[in-house]
């Protein structure tokens, strides 16, 4: 490596759960520095979970499990040639990943169905729950990468 590893910054738990992770949502929910607007949106999602009678914080740490990839590929420059070598995913990179594809997932559902932007989320990280949904196909294609590539496993340092 030609540079020192960059330190991890600590995210302060947010207001109502006390939670880093949800302050970590809040933050890629967040749109042009609108930290108010992000956090009415995930706390709007948060109550429409009470609403269903699900515990908010425990359904939302069990959709990010649920979501986060277990395995991913990089690309390794070997001998001249690029291999896709399937490399585990650590935690913090693993809910990363999952925040961003819930995100992405949400977003891309269509707006005829829902008003707020708080029920595409509650609606993409139910499917979760449930197995299907962008988010998990997303996963579930990861994996198969993986899977697909795991010939090159040997290449992993």
């Amino acid at each position: 490596m030609r540079h020192k590893k960059a330190d991890k910054r600590i995210v302060t738990a947010d207001k109502l759960y006390g939670s880093p992770v949800v302050t970590k949502f809040i933050n890629y929910v967040m749109v042009d520095g609108k930290k108010t607007v992000a956090e009415r949106l995930v706390y709007d999602m948060m109550n429409l979970f009470k609403e269903k009678g699900l515990d908010p914080l425990e359904t939302f740490l069990k959709v990010l499990d649920t979501i986060g990839p277990k395995v991913e590929i990089k690309a390794r420059r070997i001998g001249g040639a690029n291999y896709q070598v399937p490399v585990e995913v650590k935690g913090d990179r693993k809910t990363a990943v999952a925040m961003r594809w819930v995100l992405e997932a949400a977003k891309s559902r269509p707006n005829s169905e829902y008003h707020k932007f708080s029920e595409k989320l509650v609606a993409e990280m139910l499917d979760a729950l449930e197995g299907k949904g962008e988010a998990m196909k997303k996963r579930d294609n990861t994996h198969r990468q993986a899977e697909a590539n795991r010939a090159f496993a040997h290449f992993r340092w």
